[in-house]
């Protein structure tokens, strides 16, 4: 098994599909891993003054932040690579930690016993395979990267491993589906919470204002300012506030359907054909490229449309390219 593409970063191991071999991936790169390190490093430093100080307290509060910050960025750099390369007669694992050796494990064909598919509560399209062993132990894959064919996937590995009656995952973005779902339909937040939000806003808003009068005090020009923006904020809420609800997308053969909210909470309903599409991209909202990608299509009119949040870079590519077939976009539109 070749899983040294890049040292101490796990290979390329979307699922495939020119291949008899199914390859899934888990773990970040350097950068990526570096880049989350240095922001908890930046804020775990903010707390360093505290050592300094006379107060107990204060070197308390900064030596638990130091130290939290500390086995937050080693667990960041130090979590495995995982790669599982699934063929017809076995399971291959590799497992690697940065700048570590390379561990591998071969689980035969004969040794399985049981396959479940595992969802996950936080990512409703994310999924992972829970292989029973005759052993008694239970091995749980990375997750499934082509979102869009999670039950063929399935069906395939049930079929190769001899597995019965293996429960087919509800993915809303299967491509067997007659509608992918991106996103959860919306509603429209309740007039009441709204009503309280913007009254908690004017309260804060006063709060300096009132304190200073009760004091016997005379108000700043803060204090006076903070008045008309607690009223502008609270306008703002109760105008504004079901914009915020963000977008739910369905997307069919030759169209998508993308549903929003206007500001009073009646839904606004956008129709996007293939043939309106200048380009179709997945672009990463967000620092993680593992967890908050996206995707953006862009029409000729100059308007420009973002999905739901997706998941990582490869989940996204998945999706795009499963509405890049139903919408029949043309190639030089295709910037995936």
């Amino acid at each position: 098994m070749e899983v040294r593409n890049r040292r101490n970063q796990p290979p390329a191991m979307d699922d495939a599909t020119t291949s008899n071999d199914i390859r899934l991936r888990e773990g970040s790169s350097i950068a990526q891993r570096l880049v989350v390190a240095g922001s908890a490093a930046a804020v775990a430093l903010c707390f360093t003054p505290g050592l300094f100080t006379h107060d107990t307290l204060e070197v308390i509060i900064s030596v638990i932040a130091l130290l939290l910050g500390a086995a937050f960025i080693g667990g960041v750099m130090l979590a495995p690579a995982v790669v599982w390369i699934i063929t017809p007669d076995e399971i291959l694992i590799g497992q690697q930690r940065p700048f570590g050796k390379l561990r591998t494990r071969i689980v035969a064909k004969d040794d399985i016993t049981g396959l479940q598919v595992l969802g996950n509560k936080a990512a409703k399209a994310r999924f992972q395979l829970a292989f029973a062993l005759a052993s008694g132990e239970r091995l749980t894959s990375p997750p499934i990267s082509d979102v869009t064919h999670v039950r063929d996937t399935v069906a395939r590995i049930a079929a190769q491993f001899n597995v019965p009656d293996v429960e087919a995952p509800s993915n809303p973005l299967d491509a067997s589906n007659p509608e992918m779902r991106l996103g959860e339909p919306l509603e429209p937040f309740a007039a009441r919470d709204i009503r309280i939000v913007a009254l908690i806003a004017v309260a804060l808003s006063a709060v300096p204002y009132a304190y200073k009068l009760w004091r016997g005090l005379s108000p700043s020009h803060v204090d006076i300012l903070l008045l008309p923006i607690g009223a502008i904020a609270a306008f703002a809420v109760y105008r504004y506030a079901n914009l915020v609800t963000g977008a739910f997308w369905v997307v069919r053969q030759a169209d998508i359907r993308v549903e929003r909210l206007w500001g009073d909470g009646s839904l606004r309903a956008d129709h996007i054909e293939g043939r309106e599409v200048k380009a179709i991209t997945v672009e990463r909202r967000g620092r993680s490229e593992d967890e908050h990608c996206i995707v953006v299509i862009r029409l000729h009119s100059g308007r420009r449309f973002r999905s739901p949040r997706i998941g990582s870079r490869l989940e996204a590519r998945a999706v795009a390219a499963e509405i890049v077939r139903r919408l029949g976009i043309a190639p030089e539109s295709n910037r995936i």
